[in-house]
């Protein structure tokens, strides 16, 4: 959130909500409006649960109160400062843009958890959706929307929800229920709630559904048909910068999804300006001006910003990479290889290569370039001389990789190669990875000194809204960012080796897992098959080994997953 104060003593608070590194997490930051310092700051952590497989989700409530908390510590940092609160004029706020929310508009209770959006369960949704449209085409909707058919957009996300939780059903039967990614839930509880709360969004969360209409800046009836979701359910949409309602005294102004918050915090209001977000996954943005782009090389055509109720809307490219900051957080609770994800740049350092290891993370399938669902993570070209250290170095060089492949789709379909990159979020703070991204996409990486540019572009949103008016986008109004330059250190054909190299474990990544009918004596059942090739390959020994046990222990137990349970 951004809160603004009288232009004697000029301040902007941004509350963000979005991934993290280590985990998710809510932090607020207290901006000087004319010099973009950071004067107060605050972050509380959010505990992710993960009930299944695939599955992630938060707490609505625990996300609501780690906002108000996080106002409650900055401002008192703010009084320890001898500043005077009262002087806070506007909010704004920043969030995880897919991670879908409903909840009962009478009571104000969420009736289900925030599916986020990495969440996997809606697969077999998704494969259902492109098995209806013609010629079962995944991009069936992307004139539209911009966006192919996906477990990460928000309209699976509520189709499941309506399926498969009872009291989701009952309350959008009843006419009670209301849907909302993370800054509708937050505004709609900031302003009132149940008592008068604002049901709203900005332009850039309503893209990210799959039920928003790019073109004509509306929730399209044919979609919300198209996935059966009543659009009375939807929230009102409204651009990033007004005023939405008010929260005691503060106006809240501003709302950007996280990837266009950082857009704008880095700056980049020019067609071809383009900006890199790694954090719990990796998001490539580039400003395609006022008239959308559409791709022809993986990526998806999204809204970057609109700055006001009469300003035009600007469109945005963006390559979208799943896990990033992911990975090192799956080395050190998974694999338990570090003790935190700070101790990855160390440990990789020490090795200064990979020594020919490659690690795709495709945990929750693969985004852009490919938006194939059914791949799964894979390490490969390993030796008895591999450890730790390699394996650390592989994770970050993953995370350049997937970036490399992001940009190169970018430069394919813009026509106009990059000259540089600029980047932020909490990884960036590795200056080991960022030495690797600018080898391996061979050109400069420019990270600002301050990386919080998601929490600076709330602000600088907040600023520009009718009413507060304490920026304007003229370039002497602009704040200026200080950045240091990473400089490409090999040459590009060892750069291309290692690329290609990457490609070759990606392909060994994909599809390799399907949803299939099993047939057992109790009956027929969906599952997940990861070993689906294993199990072709060797379906005559483990027959004959089937056999052996059961004249062996007498166990009548059918072929298949009691079998394997058995192993």
């Amino acid at each position: 959130m951004a809160f603004i104060w009288p232009r004697i003593n000029l301040w902007l608070f941004s509350l963000i909500n979005q991934g993290h590194i280590n985990s998710c997490h809510t932090g607020s930051r207290v901006f000087n409006a004319r010099t973009a310092e950071v004067v107060s700051q605050h972050q509380v952590e959010i505990r992710q649960r993960f009930p299944k497989e695939g599955w992630v989700e938060e707490d609505p409530k625990e996300i609501l109160q780690s906002v108000y908390d996080c106002m409650e510590r900055t401002c008192e940092k703010l009084t320890q400062l001898g500043t005077d609160i009262s002087n806070i004029k506007a909010i704004g706020v920043s969030n995880q843009r897919e991670t879908t929310v409903v909840w009962d508009k009478e009571t104000g209770e969420p009736l289900y958890n925030a599916i986020v959006w990495l969440d996997l369960r809606t697969q077999s949704t998704v494969e259902k959706l492109i098995e209806k449209t013609p010629d079962k085409n995944k991009n069936y909707l992307k004139d539209k929307t911009g966006l192919p058919i996906s477990t990460y957009f928000s309209a699976v996300k509520l189709r499941w929800l309506i399926d498969n939780v009872e009291e989701v059903a009952d309350a959008v039967h009843t006419g009670c229920a209301v849907f909302g990614t993370v800054d509708t839930w937050l505004i709609w509880c900031l302003t009132g709630g149940k008592n008068g709360g604002v049901h709203c969004t900005d332009v850039t969360n309503a893209s990210r559904t799959m039920l928003f209409n790019i073109h004509t800046m509306e929730w399209d009836l044919e979609l919300c048909k198209y996935f059966d979701i009543p659009h009375q359910i939807l929230p009102e949409v409204r651009s990033s910068s007004e005023i939405y309602g008010y929260m005691v005294r503060e106006a809240c102004v501003s709302c950007l999804g996280d990837q266009s918050a950082a857009l704008v915090g880095q700056m980049c209001f020019k067609d071809g300006q383009t900006k890199n977000t790694y954090g719990t996954g990796c998001f490539m943005i580039q400003n395609t001006g006022v008239k959308p782009v559409m791709s022809d090389h993986g990526l998806l055509t999204t809204i970057a910003y609109k700055l006001g109720k009469d300003k035009p809307a600007y469109y945005a490219l963006e390559g979208s990479v799943a896990i990033a900051g992911a990975a090192v957080r799956w080395l050190k609770d998974n694999l338990g290889i570090i003790k935190s994800s700070s101790d990855i740049e160390k440990l990789a350092t020490a090795a200064g290569t990979s020594y020919g290891c490659y690690f795709v993370p495709a945990f929750s399938g693969l985004y852009a370039p490919y938006w194939e669902p059914s791949a799964r993570g894979i390490i490969c070209g390993l030796t008895q001389f591999t450890n730790k250290s390699h394996l650390a170095f592989a994770a970050l060089e993953a995370v350049c990789f997937q970036t490399r492949e992001v940009l190169d789709a970018m430069n394919q379909d813009s026509g106009v190669p990059l000259t540089k990159l600029q980047v932020d979020g909490g990884m960036t703070a590795n200056k080991l990875l960022m030495q690797l991204q600018a080898d391996i996409l061979c050109i400069p990486v420019v990270r600002p000194t301050m990386s919080e540019t998601t929490a600076l572009g709330a602000a600088v949103a907040a600023g520009l809204a009718e009413g507060v008016c304490v920026w304007t986008l003229h370039p002497h109004g602009l704040t200026s960012v200080t950045a240091e330059k990473y400089q490409p250190q090999i040459n590009k054909e060892e750069s291309e080796f290692r690329y290609t190299r990457w490609k070759k474990a990606v392909k060994k990544a994909m599809n390799w897992e399907t949803h299939e009918q099993v047939s057992s004596k109790n009956g027929t059942h969906m599952h997940n098959h990861m070993y689906k090739h294993t199990q072709q390959q060797t379906h005559s020994g483990l027959r004959k080994y089937s056999t052996a046990l059961k004249e062996i222990s007498g166990i009548n137990s059918a072929y298949g997953w009691g079998y394997y349970a058995l192993l």
